[in-house]
């Protein structure tokens, strides 16, 4: 995945005006409700008791409009947020918090210095193979840090080609994407060389704790 996979029409306008629907799309017509209007709120208990495990310095990978690291920021923690989406950029930008445009594939500042990387709505998807992109986290967290992903709240483990729809034709390009349960999410995890520290769910949400296994050898 690089910067210009998720242009998405449908999702630049829904970040502008900060409502949906907006949906992934996959093959089959099946779709998943995208939960734009919450993402462009305050962060909820859910999000809180993600941002209370949040250590040092923080990377929130593809921070959409930015509620969580604008909210890092406003407590004075060091936080970055990178999207895709120039639109999620601008956006959390306004909110006074810091994002790049860029892929979490792409380099990124401070590589393997990062405390704390986030994963959240889903975004353990991203590039359509969890266990690739968690290989790609063990280059960019310190040797001490850790990741907090958010699961699909159901047993699942399934990459897809899927497209973002806003329900009334329009679509954007297609691009790789992932959907795995805590189950499925911590044995991509053990083929990465992370453990799971911690695993709780809040508010219908399902979350893990990842931390790097030392003495691990991630599986090419």
């Amino acid at each position: 995945m690089t910067t210009a996979t998720w242009p998405a029409d449908p999702y630049t306008c829904a970040l502008r005006t900060g409502r949906g629907p907006l949906f992934l799309r996959r093959h089959d017509g099946w779709l998943l409700p995208l939960e734009v209007e919450r993402w462009c709120e305050a962060p909820d208990r859910a999000d809180r008791s993600v941002l209370d495990r949040c250590r040092g310095t923080v990377l929130d990978i593809g921070c959409g409009p930015g509620r969580l690291v604008a909210a890092l920021a406003a407590e004075g923690r060091r936080a970055l947020g990178i999207d895709i989406s120039r639109e999620a950029v601008a956006r959390t930008a306004r909110l006074g918090a810091a994002a790049l445009h860029r892929s979490v594939f792409d380099p990124l500042p401070a590589e393997g210095r990062w405390d704390t990387a986030l994963l959240i709505d889903g975004n353990i998807g991203i590039g359509g193979d969890p266990a690739a992109l968690l290989r790609r986290l063990r280059q960019v967290v310190s040797r001490s840090g850790r990741v907090i992903a958010e699961c699909a709240p159901v047993d699942v483990d399934e990459c897809c080609e899927v497209r973002v729809d806003d329900g009334r034709g329009g679509q954007g390009a297609p691009f790789p994407w992932a959907r795995v349960g805590t189950r499925a999410l911590a044995a991509h995890a053990r083929d990465a060389g992370w453990g799971v520290r911690e695993e709780w769910a809040l508010e219908g949400r399902s979350f893990l704790s990842l931390v790097p296994q030392s003495s691990a050898v991630a599986r090419p």
